[in-house]
């Protein structure tokens, strides 16, 4: 367990008391350990259903996590009774959901209830059982603008650009709900914001880019970073959809936590505010580019297979993250090379969560 310093008084005065929803899952675990690091009390919220959540909630416990429930977003009278009992809550940071495109394409109504409803659930909750004192961090997604196919983008040998948008995507482009994935998202993304204006929560959407780190358990339909990662360590064949030429642009965990700490910290500045976040121009990378990356890291060809592309893909996205910095003094601190190689250090010294048995030499040597 990390080491916790002794707070100071300043410190002590803006502990506050976090319901994290999905709790268990990528974003969330690592948004947990920060809290419970910073001496923030925690409610860890999950239904324990995506692949990994067991062992993520296991090593929260290891981390010193005491309140977990077991509930599910889509039970209003779940949440109901979660509010109730914590209705002392000062922030809800809301990560549960439906997270891939093809899996709401495959079951609409499931994806559906879990994005659309279960967000709508939260908001009710906290605004009838909580009297709208938490404030609201919703995790949205950069697939509420669509395919993005009407900018110009320009083609290059190994990526997509946008010359017309050398500081990425900002808040003011139009939504675009593409799938029943970017559709589900979008409804929650809205209710949220609507829920600040129309009854006065202190809520900020996010509407986040590609994110990857440790903890991460990518599958092919979603965490694509980390799926080529695993892949590429435990000799998994990948499937590029489309050329290849994609590119989104990469923001490491931690520098997504710390952003999430700083809107809780000033929410009376950001209510009401969307925010568009990843990693932004300067950490950007194509499908292909990773590709090549891990064959030289790694020092040997990957299994690669191409496909057709899959609905709503965007050819370029890059959040433009000024307004982050701007409102919140946040940027983005790890490059996408540092990421990588922790991404990498991380799976192979835990080869065993990926049905895989540690090996007892190194598949890569260290890289600078």
């Amino acid at each position: 367990m990390s080491k916790r310093f002794p707070l100071n008084d300043l410190q002590k005065e803006k502990l506050m008391k976090w319901i994290v929803t999905g709790a268990a899952g990528f974003i969330g675990c690592h948004a947990v350990n920060r809290l419970l690091e910073a001496g923030h009390e925690v409610v860890a919220l999950d239904n324990l259903s995506r692949a990994g959540s067991n062992a993520n909630l296991e090593w929260l416990r290891q981390r010193g996590l005491h309140t977990f429930v077991q509930a599910d977003i889509r039970s209003l009278p779940d949440m109901q009774k979660l509010f109730c009992q914590h209705a002392d809550t000062d922030v809800v940071l809301h990560l549960a959901g439906q997270v891939a495109v093809t899996t709401s394409l495959q079951d609409p109504r499931a994806d559906f209830d879990a994005n659309a409803q279960g967000t709508f659930n939260i908001l009710e909750a906290v605004r009838q059982e909580a009297d709208g004192r938490p404030a609201v961090l919703y995790s949205s997604t950069n697939k509420v603008y669509g395919s993005l196919h009407h900018l110009k983008t320009e083609e290059r040998k190994s990526r997509y650009v946008l010359p017309d948008r050398p500081a990425g995507i900002d808040e003011q482009e139009p939504l675009d709900l593409h799938s029943p994935y970017g559709c589900s998202k979008g409804t929650g993304d809205q209710y949220v914001r609507d829920y600040a204006r129309v009854f006065g929560l202190r809520t900020v959407v996010f509407r986040q880019s590609c994110i990857y780190g440790t903890r991460q358990f990518g599958i092919e339909d979603q965490g694509w970073i980390a799926w080529f990662c695993i892949a590429a360590l435990t000799g998994r064949p990948i499937t590029i959809y489309g050329n290849g030429k994609q590119v989104r642009d990469a923001l490491w965990i931690e520098d997504l936590i710390e952003l999430y700490q700083r809107a809780a910290e000033q929410i009376d500045q950001v209510q009401g505010q969307i925010f568009n976040v990843g990693g932004g121009p300067n950490n950007t990378l194509s499908v292909l580019e990773l590709v090549d990356w891990l064959e030289r890291v790694l020092d040997k060809p990957l299994s690669v297979s191409f496909a057709e592309p899959r609905t709503g893909d965007q050819r370029v996205f890059i959040a433009d993250v000024t307004k982050a910095e701007r409102l919140l003094g946040w940027k983005p601190t790890v490059s996408v090379e540092e990421g990588l190689n922790k991404m990498l250090d991380w799976i192979e010294a835990n080869l065993e969560l990926f049905a895989f048995p540690a090996k007892s030499t190194p598949i890569r040597q260290a890289v600078s």
